[in-house]
């Protein structure tokens, strides 16, 4: 089971700069109304704690199909489309595409040079491709989708609505269409379950059957994690205590910027799909706090300078693995230089777990405020506890802050101006304050 250690968030340890445990105490109250409310189901979005329980046969039996059938697993999403289904690729199966078949690409962008390599480097012939898009009318993805179907109509010989499969609503949108007219493969977004919160959903668990990883361990990760974090009492749930202590930095000691330092490369992703997670979920009304990913060490060599000495305005998150399962030995050689033998004799992983320590440990002695997940390894179901961990504690925090933490409508006026710039019908107006603006902008530049 992961365990949230936050000794380095509290007053008694690192001084004034930590938080007292009355003012923690301050907002148990308010932590049992908010735990009432996800109860309670308050909004329909909260349906994400629902995937836990969710029937994955359908998902292994389109898996099997394109193992079968497939050398190359190409995604089309953006967002929590994407995102989810990277962290899960990297975590669980790093250099995938040096190793096994099918290969995996995801493409999220509408850079039009990476599409050009994908498409170099697979043959449609034996090319599965997974669109993913809730509405189905996500500008990137449908942009993808279809250059990608334009693309398979003319390989000869190919079955298009064998090479296909949506991921989308289950009723409704231009995916479910074209699933409904050209008979494509499919599986269902369940209603109320948003972009960012669908890891657990279709959305990443097959990639997950895709790479060889079981989705019912993910799943059952989620679940177990959910038990612990089902207990009204603050100081017993821990993605409630999460939420709680950066709800209060924020509020008590203006510390605004939330830095996720994961110690596992196959981790850098998941501290991706964190900050998509905890910005477009509380970024709101004129709050929010500020995530940032990291990869320790590496960037203990390139950002803790800042973080220990700089301005005080971060909270460091650190994610420690116990279990790397698998080590290397350094070895017994240059004993006759000081600064190079000390390490003979030790481990890789003693060298890293030596340095997340030191690092927590640095920044507490600066009163920088810290904490720590700790995973017992990487594998499956403690993906699972993470995913499911940050996703409750993210729906909490925004009813925390009395926000709505699954709506984003921020990246709506982004959406419609790209629509009027692209000729979308309905949207003409948007159209004409592009160009207006475009002449504005032509005075100032040099």
């Amino acid at each position: 089971m992961i365990e949230l250690n936050f000794s380095h968030m509290m007053e008694e340890v690192i001084g004034s700069r930590g938080l007292s445990e009355r003012i923690i105490e301050d907002l148990r109250d308010r932590a049992k109304e908010v735990h009432k409310q996800i109860g309670d189901r308050l909004l329909p979005e909260l349906a994400f704690i629902d995937l836990i329980s969710q029937d994955t046969s359908e998902i292994k039996r389109i898996a099997r199909e394109i193992r079968r059938g497939a050398e190359s697993f190409l995604i089309l999403g953006i967002g929590g489309s994407a995102l989810g289904p990277r962290a899960i690729l990297e975590a669980l199966s790093p250099f995938h595409n040096l190793q096994k078949i099918p290969k995996i690409f995801i493409y999220d962008n509408v850079d039009p040079r990476t599409l050009k390599q994908i498409l170099a480097l697979t043959d449609l012939k034996t090319t599965s491709v997974n669109v993913i898009s809730k509405s189905g009318s996500t500008a990137e993805t449908a942009a993808a989708f279809m250059i990608l179907w334009d693309e398979m109509k003319k390989v000869p010989c190919s079955d298009i609505s064998k090479r296909f499969i949506a991921t989308t609503d289950p009723e409704k949108g231009n995916l479910r269409k074209i699933v409904n007219e050209e008979g494509l493969k499919s599986l269902a977004i369940p209603q109320g379950v948003g972009g960012r919160y669908s890891v657990l959903s279709p959305v990443g668990l097959l990639l997950s059957e895709v790479i060889g990883i079981d989705a019912d361990e993910l799943l059952m990760g989620a679940r177990d994690i959910q038990k612990k974090c089902s207990d009204q009492e603050l100081w017993k749930n821990p993605a409630y205590l999460f939420g709680t202590l950066l709800y209060l930095m924020d509020r008590e000691k203006h510390r605004t910027i939330d830095v996720m330092m994961a110690y596992a490369d196959g981790l850098k992703p998941f501290t991706e799909w964190f900050c998509q997670l905890w910005a477009e979920s509380l970024g709101k009304q004129g709050r929010g706090l500020t995530p940032y990913p990291s990869i320790g060490s590496t960037d203990q060599h390139s950002q803790l300078q800042l973080w220990i000495d700089g301005t005080q305005d971060k909270v460091l998150i650190f994610i420690r693995v116990n279990d790397y399962s698998v080590d290397i030995q350094l070895p017994d050689i240059f004993q006759n230089m000081e600064g190079l033998s000390y390490l003979s004799g030790h481990t890789l992983s003693e060298l890293i777990k030596a340095e997340e320590e030191a690092t927590e440990l640095a920044l507490a002695k600066a009163g920088r405020p810290n904490m720590t997940i700790t995973v017992p390894q990487i594998d499956a179901y403690h993906m699972g506890q993470l995913f499911h961990f940050l996703e409750l504690a993210t729906a909490f925090t925004g009813l925390l802050y009395e926000i709505n933490p699954f709506n984003q409508p921020g990246v709506e006026e982004g959406k419609n101006l790209t629509y009027g710039m692209m000729g979308k019908k309905g949207f003409e107006e948007k159209r004409k304050e592009v160009e207006d603006h475009r002449e504005k902008k032509a005075r100032w530049r040099i």
